[in-house]
């Protein structure tokens, strides 16, 4: 299981101690420092099943700075692929990827179901 977090993110922080606290084994990525490509984000989203919004930090400062919620209904999902892929910033965190899931943000009850 991939997990990409933002390390100073206490949401980030609250999902890795949820991991932890379960002895659940994962790979962890600094989504700031290895942002996810074009290519894994279109696979990703693809297994998730979510709307491609679902996968935008609609909270960050990065978005809000881009308006990107009146830019995001008119934009293609090419380009808001390839607009995530420039900024790890720009993606909802934690994004896990599992073998048979894909989950953006922490959601316990989500986890509970996906995670064992």
């Amino acid at each position: 299981m991939l997990v990409l977090c933002y390390p100073k993110c206490s949401t980030c922080r609250k999902a890795l101690d949820y991991l932890n606290d379960r002895g659940i084994s994962y790979d962890l990525r600094d989504i700031k420092e290895e942002n996810p490509s074009q290519a894994e984000l279109r696979q990703w989203w693809q297994a998730s099943g979510l709307p491609l919004k679902k996968f935008f930090n609609t909270s960050g400062l990065q978005y809000k700075a881009l308006g990107l919620k009146d830019r995001l209904p008119t934009m293609t999902e090419d380009e808001q692929l390839a607009l995530l892929a420039t900024d790890g910033m720009l993606v909802k965190r934690p994004l896990v990827v599992g073998e048979d899931f894909v989950l953006t943000g922490f959601k316990q009850a989500d986890w509970d179901e996906k995670i064992r």
